[in-house]
């Protein structure tokens, strides 16, 4: 086993799901804080690769795919020799699964931290096991970078992503839109789970409320969007379908948006982390738990369907279109007619 030493770099291996990778930017700001010499690298999936281009503190990725539900036991082995040639000196493993942990493992990196997760042992060098008392994720993730005796919650650094506005100019440039003088307004439909899309039906009348107060509107989100997008854009004639494969575009956008409109999805994390208002809509899960740690401009949660208050039974078509409205044009500094 290689020793450690003060300077040799350290892996990140985040959760790869777009809100979490983004999240996980606070876990490198606590790390960069307490050892500022050690360079911090980021093992990413393509789909999130973009966003480390946009992250202060970050070194590089390390780009790799693997499979979600499979062992992947020969592409593990292959990263692991990728992650060997950097001599890092420790890794933290912020998911929980056996597999995040096997490749840093089998690349003999010295320190490697996590919480025990699927019974990890052998595959970790610090084996935390307070995670259940630490129910925010954001707080899962980050205690990882301090010593266990300081494993606890505490106010953490912001995520943040800085995109130069050479390349906002650049966009607009290339799609269009360097002439667009009326204020923006991103609309980000999609969602990962039951009941976290609000309708696209909702999403086509606020774009035409919107449109009719003067505002662009822009749909934003990946391939699995593009029908979601034409709809919501009545085929063009209220919103722009901004929608692509590449994540990078998605960033751009929100960052020359004046505001955007989101499920709880990874796009929410995006845009709040690039600063730009939002209004973030909750249906089946609690805000507490998985609102982006940056300040958005309103919340939006969906009412409860029972005496019981079981947020796993709320919806987000429940969420009125008059109320999102309302808090987007107050995000654009209140109603313009």
């Amino acid at each position: 086993m290689r020793a450690q030493t003060n300077e040799s770099p350290i892996l990140l291996v985040p959760y790869v799901w777009i809100g979490d990778f983004v999240r996980c930017h606070s876990v490198v700001k606590v790390i960069k804080s307490r050892t500022p010499e050690r360079p911090v690298d980021v093992l990413s999936s393509s789909l999130c690769a973009p966003l480390l281009d946009y992250m202060p503190g970050v070194r590089k990725g390390i780009v790799f795919d693997i499979p979600r539900r499979k062992p992947a036991l020969a592409l593990n082995w292959r990263l692991s020799r990728i992650l060997k040639q950097e001599r890092y000196g420790k890794a933290i493993i912020t998911s929980r699964k056996w597999k995040a942990a096997l490749a840093p493992a089998l690349a003999g990196i010295p320190e490697r931290v996590g919480f025990v997760g699927e019974w990890r042992y052998g595959l970790l060098t610090d084996v935390r096991h307070s995670e259940k008392d630490l129910p925010r994720m954001i707080d899962q993730c980050a205690v990882l970078a301090l010593p266990e005796s300081e494993q606890r919650k505490q106010d953490w650094p912001l995520p943040e992503l800085v995109v130069p506005e050479k390349e906002v100019m650049e966009w607009r440039a290339r799609n269009g839109l360097s002439d667009e003088k009326r204020p923006v307004v991103a609309l980000c439909p999609g969602a990962v789970g039951p009941g976290k899309r609000w309708p696209e039906e909702k999403y086509a009348r606020l774009a035409r409320l919107l449109a009719t107060e003067g505002i662009a509107v822009w749909v934003l989100g990946g391939p699995g969007e593009r029908a979601i997008a034409r709809i919501i854009s009545a085929e063009g004639k209220f919103a722009r379908d901004l929608t692509g494969d590449d994540l990078r575009n998605a960033i751009l956008a929100l960052a020359t948006a004046d505001a955007a409109v989101s499920n709880d999805s990874g796009l929410l994390h995006v845009v709040a982390a690039i600063g730009t208002p939002a209004i973030g809509l909750f249906g089946p899960t609690s805000a507490w738990h998985w609102a982006p740690l940056n300040p958005i401009a309103a919340i939006i949660e969906a009412p409860w369907r029972d005496d019981a208050k079981d947020v796993r039974r709320r919806s987000t078509e429940d969420i009125p279109v008059e109320q999102v409205i309302e808090a987007t044009l107050q995000s654009l500094g209140g109603p313009r007619k």
